[in-house]
């Protein structure tokens, strides 16, 4: 049976995030959204963790949850993201990046098999740092000491990167000062089996680096808000009886995995390289040729995804793993019907159509990759020829860069062909 999980999520605890972020509001949304298993996220934050404790009860499946009262059928795993700061010279606590690439920000993905260890892990890390002031917490340590020390508590508990490309806090980011996952991870990269691609790159991009090749490629809305879950995705293909939260972690550890849902990276906050402050966006050819300095301020650019991706990889751009899993790009709902309608995402007339579709197809990813064209078309000829474009990568990206998103041209734009191993929507 197919399974669509969102596995990275937020609570309104954690910094930057919308008070809507409740895990009312997030089991409705799944099931708006065509969602089978949510990450609670933010386990660590004790005002949220102890909501996770009163609202959310043993599902039939080991190691899953569900809400209290719900009929939704949305399964949660207990899981969040932690962020690990680590001076690599020794000299103290780590503090800002610096020039000379000491200090490294990771952030990390951690899925727990129960509330119990839940709650263990929560006492071990509050002796480590401060768990109240963001439901993303920051800690003083390294990523290699973060995997230890959870693994002290359950070996069942599972890690892995979070937006691995990601400048600031991504693990092969510009400013982490690492180049591989095993030396990031020291002698626990052992124990990391799977990352997430983030919205800047695809399994496409992450194909190009051959290390990379012994892990499975995860993806991941990183909501901060509701509008924003399921944005990317896993599929998973696990027996209705076999379900549990084991069989998931069996799934990404033998890379089992069905597929993804990916953001178009170019429309991911970090795609080109540039510098918001001066509206300077560039290719990493372009930026190349400035030596990585901003030519208007002088300044250092934010070096990203995609000229990272270039400076780590040792395969030509096409290159398809034997054994890859498929994965489709995807475009949130509201964002086509508003491009179409020529409206804000926050309008009532966008809202509207968006949940007549949602009642006329069952859910969002329904529309976006199962429902037929022409069925669409028949509620709105627009809306039914705009998924059909994005649907064949008929649109067109102006890349994101330095914490900017990228603008999407779904009129009639036709981007390069498709890779050897994406499938078009229908076939997912």
């Amino acid at each position: 049976m197919e399974y669509i999980a969102e596995l990275h999520t937020h609570s309104k605890y954690a910094g930057a995030c919308s008070e809507q972020l409740t895990l009312e509001n997030m089991d409705a949304a799944a099931l708006t959204k065509g969602l089978n298993i949510l990450l609670t996220g933010d386990f660590t934050h004790p005002l949220w963790f102890k909501d996770i404790k009163n609202r959310l009860i043993p599902s039939e499946e080991m190691g899953l949850y569900r809400l209290k009262g719900s009929k939704t059928g949305t399964k949660f795993i207990i899981g969040g993201e932690i962020a690990t700061i680590f001076n690599k010279s020794g000299s103290g606590k780590a503090g800002v990046f610096d020039a000379t690439g000491n200090v490294s920000k990771v952030h990390h993905v951690v899925l727990v098999p129960n509330i119990e260890t839940a709650e263990q892990i929560n006492e071990t890390l509050g002796k480590l740092g401060n768990l109240a002031i963001d439901g993303r917490p920051q800690l003083n340590m390294s990523a290699s000491d973060l995997v230890e020390t959870l693994r002290k508590v359950s070996k069942e508990v599972f890690v892995f990167p979070a937006h691995v490309w990601t400048p600031w806090f991504g693990v092969l980011g510009s400013f982490s000062g690492y180049d591989s996952i095993k030396e990031a991870y020291e002698d626990q990269a052992q124990h990391i089996h799977a990352l997430e691609t983030g919205l800047s790159s695809d399994p496409v991009m992450n194909w190009r680096v051959s290390e990379l090749d012994n892990y499975a490629l995860l993806s991941g809305g990183d909501a901060h808000s509701i509008p924003k879950l399921g944005r990317e995705a896993t599929l998973f293909d696990i027996a209705e009886k076999n379900l549990s939260y084991d069989s998931i972690i069996y799934a990404i550890k033998n890379k089992q995995i069905k597929g993804t849902v990916e953001f178009y990276p170019e429309e991911g906050k970090y795609h080109y390289d540039g510098h918001r402050k001066c509206s300077v966006s560039l290719s990493p050819e372009q930026a190349r040729k400035y030596n990585g300095i901003c030519p208007v301020c002088r300044k250092r650019l934010t070096i990203g995804v995609l000229h990272r991706v270039e400076e780590l990889a040792d395969r030509e751009e096409g290159f398809v793993p034997d054994g890859a899993a498929p994965f489709v790009h995807a475009i949130p709902l509201i964002e086509v019907i508003a491009f179409v309608k020529k409206k804000s995402t926050g309008s009532v007339y966008v809202a509207k159509t968006y949940n007549e579709l949602v009642k006329k197809f069952g859910n969002e990813m329904n529309v976006l990759l199962k429902s037929t064209v022409d069925d669409i078309k028949h509620v709105d000829k627009e809306l039914g020829r705009a998924i059909e474009n994005m649907r064949e990568d008929k649109v067109h990206v102006v890349p994101g860069y330095d914490g900017v998103f990228g603008i999407i041209d779904i009129a009639n734009s036709v981007k390069e062909a498709r890779s050897p191993a994406q499938r078009t929507m229908s076939e997912f």
